[in-house]
């Protein structure tokens, strides 16, 4: 339960929760761009309160991960507030206003990002002041990746970091967008795209070719038998909606005209698993499919065709846990005490658990927004995420 002065803090803080929203959704932090003015912009705000702040970076030093600490640096058993900065395309979508630029309207704020999940950032970011006397006991960790959209790309980067300073926060609390619900479990995302090399001609002698559309089209249409398959191979109970790991082509791209033979394609494709027995069986499958079959048939024409499969990226779900100190934390924080759910959609909860950091998803927003076009995130919930960062104060 929130104290009256609790409340009062919290609603205080909101009005800088607004304005740093406002500066963080005028960066164009998306996946294809670097994100390192939106990170310079955070580290300069808590330079200016002395936090001890760590960036790693990707192999072209163009995105940066931060790694902030209050509170003893060295000391483990520290609670992490983590969220990503990057962001997906506004290209193709009808806004109503600028994306990146955000408005405030009917108890809401608009603008790429605002929920998904720069939201979030924002409320940690204005309570940033006080985690420092709240840290005196526990350290608290503020941890901002890059390219979570795309892979969780930058989290990896970060946490092998982590790992090998040998520092060990005990819990994690991932901001997604959960409408302040407690998410105790998600299914892990594993991304690929397939490339396809064939043999070009001419249209009139299709048999004198390797049409590498033609045998996408084949492994596409193996993949979605193998999505049926996935159906049945349900857990018992499972609590994920659909309860099943699923398979989904995003994209094919091949070819140069009607009349030539077709001599490259790629496949865009992912696989979310429910369980780690899914992932294994797809794997085999799909590579039974392409070893036995496809690339027989395509080489007997032509010896150099190929099927090569590049992974994108490999991210384990979040697996609930009978005894959650994360959990049993945000109930306590946030008052919520209905039952704690599972969701369809990736974060990087996974990655921080395989590290051995207990971790719970729950920040302000709805799923439903992210992604798409006026994506919007209440005020009410910033307030609800700003009180829960508040209650941090008593639990360190």
């Amino acid at each position: 339960m929130t104290t009256r002065r609790e409340k009062t803090l919290a609603h205080r803080l909101l009005d800088d929760t607004l304005d740093i929203l406002t500066d963080l959704i005028a960066f164009e932090s998306v996946s294809s761009e670097s994100n390192l003015d939106l990170i310079a912009y955070i580290n300069q705000r808590l330079d200016q309160l002395g936090t001890r702040t760590h960036l790693t970076l990707n192999e072209d030093g163009n995105k940066a991960n931060l790694f902030a600490t209050f509170g003893d640096p060295e000391a483990d058993g520290g609670i992490v507030l983590s969220g990503h900065t990057d962001v997906v395309p506004v290209e193709g979508q009808d806004w109503s206003t600028d994306p990146f630029v955000a408005t405030n309207a009917d108890g809401r704020i608009y603008g790429r990002g605002a929920c998904d999940m720069k939201g979030f950032i924002a409320c940690a970011m204005a309570f940033a002041p006080q985690f420092e006397d709240m840290a005196k006991t526990r350290p608290i960790h503020l941890a901002f990746t890059y390219d979570e959209e795309v892979g969780c790309l930058g989290a990896q980067v970060m946490l092998k970091d982590l790992a090998a300073s040998g520092r060990r926060p005990a819990l994690c609390i991932i901001g997604e967008p959960t409408m302040m619900k407690i998410i105790e479990g998600n299914k892990g995302c594993c991304e690929y795209t397939t490339h396809f090399t064939g043999l070009e001609g001419h249209g009139s002698m299709p048999d004198k070719g390797v049409n590498a559309i033609e045998y996408a089209v084949h492994y596409v249409s193996r993949l979605l038998d193998i999505g049926a398959t996935l159906r049945t191979r349900a857990p018992e109970a499972s609590r994920f909606e659909p309860p099943w790991s699923t398979i989904q082509i995003g994209r094919m791209a091949g070819g140069i005209a009607r009349n030539i033979i077709a001599g490259t394609c790629s496949v865009e494709w992912e696989l979310r698993p429910v369980q780690a027995s899914d992932f294994t069986f797809t794997q085999e499958q799909i590579r039974g499919f392409v070893e036995t079959d496809l690339l027989p048939r395509m080489r007997a024409v032509h010896p150099d065709a190929a099927i090569i499969t590049e992974t994108i990226g490999e991210v384990a779900g979040l697996e609930p846990m009978s005894q959650s100190e994360a959990v049993a934390l945000v109930r306590a924080l946030t008052g919520n005490t209905d039952p704690t759910e599972c969701v369809a959609f990736s974060t990087e909860a996974g990655l921080f658990q395989e590290l051995g950091i207990d971790t719970v998803v729950c920040g302000p927003g709805s799923i439903d927004q992210a992604h798409k076009p006026d994506e919007f995130v209440a005020l009410d919930q910033l307030s609800a995420c700003l009180e829960m960062m508040e209650g941090l104060g008593t639990r360190t």
